[in-house]
């Protein structure tokens, strides 16, 4: 299994909960409240992982930064985008 498997089945639990309902699911919350919500929460994860790496925890650090891809794939998804989209774009730039 590999790291691409589990965001593609991570993208797909999103798109399964996104349009469910907002008192049972925090993906379908988080949608329900609009794109700016989900921009927020960007943006807190982002300064969460700043933080967390000032601080030099490494547990941390992981723990942000997984809340901040989490988040960003919501955003993704929002737009009609795939986390296979991104990984496309790395690749591109791998030959850079």
């Amino acid at each position: 299994m590999t790291s691409n498997d589990t965001l593609a089945r991570l993208a797909a639990v999103i798109e399964q909960r996104k349009g469910g309902d907002p008192d049972k699911s925090y993906v379908a919350r988080l949608f329900h409240k609009g794109t700016d919500a989900i921009l927020k929460k960007i943006g807190e994860e982002a300064t969460e992982t700043v933080m967390a790496a000032k601080d030099g925890d490494a547990k941390k650090i992981v723990g942000e930064v997984a809340d901040l891809w989490f988040h960003s794939m919501l955003a993704l998804s929002a737009f009609g985008l795939t986390p296979a989209d991104v990984l496309a774009e790395l690749e591109r730039r791998e030959g850079l």
